[in-house]
């Protein structure tokens, strides 16, 4: 029973650290390189760098005018 609980606490844990890969893999605010970079950021550095993310991302502006 004991193992039980440990493999459920564990596929939580997995659950839970798989989120922001998740949801950085699907966002449509950064694109190419920038997500990458993001994403291994998240393996690397964990949650910390899932609030830097919410915070910073996209790192350099759009061009929300473009001109003809």
């Amino acid at each position: 029973m004991e193992s039980l609980f440990a493999l459920v606490g564990a596929l939580i844990c997995l659950v839970v650290w798989l989120i922001p890969l998740v949801l950085i893999g699907v966002s449509d605010r950064t694109s190419g390189k920038e997500k990458l970079a993001w994403l291994l950021a998240v393996v690397f550095i964990t949650w910390f760098a899932w609030v830097f993310y919410l915070l910073l991302a996209p790192l350099k502006g759009r061009d929300r005018y473009r001109y003809s």
